[in-house]
């Protein structure tokens, strides 16, 4: 027997709104920062185990890659923590308001801007 109902739409045919976009990407860079910072112990026990892995290190932190790899997940992190501040009060009933809310998603894109370009320009 064939069945002739209709699939389930796809979710590409779906409107992307900000609030499901922001949702992903908080998840998204959630894994991406725990394996970095995995990244981050790995690269701290090397230092940690003498100066010929110190020298290694310093070879390969001199990599262009990885300083983009590092500055992504700088912006992941500055992200992913005001994104989490936003979820903290939706949590607690304040800013559910549409308008509030695609408010405050501008601002954390800025404030994700603006944490990331001050942390860089000091390093």
């Amino acid at each position: 027997m064939i069945d002739n109902r209709p699939l389930s739409p796809h979710l590409s045919i779906h409107k992307k709104i900000l609030t499901s976009i922001f949702s992903i990407l908080h998840r998204v860079t959630g894994i991406c920062l725990s394996f970095g910072s995995i990244l981050i112990c790995i690269w701290v026990v090397f230092l940690s185990l003498g100066e010929n892995n110190y020298i290694f290190i310093k070879y390969i932190s001199s990599f262009f890659l990885f300083k983009i790899i590092l500055f992504l997940w700088t912006i992941g992190i500055f992200y992913h923590l005001f994104n989490g501040i936003r979820y903290l009060f939706w949590s607690l009933g304040f800013g559910l308001e549409l308008k509030t809310v695609y408010n405050t998603s501008y601002l954390v894109i800025i404030l994700t801007v603006i944490s990331t370009t001050v942390v860089w320009a000091l390093v």
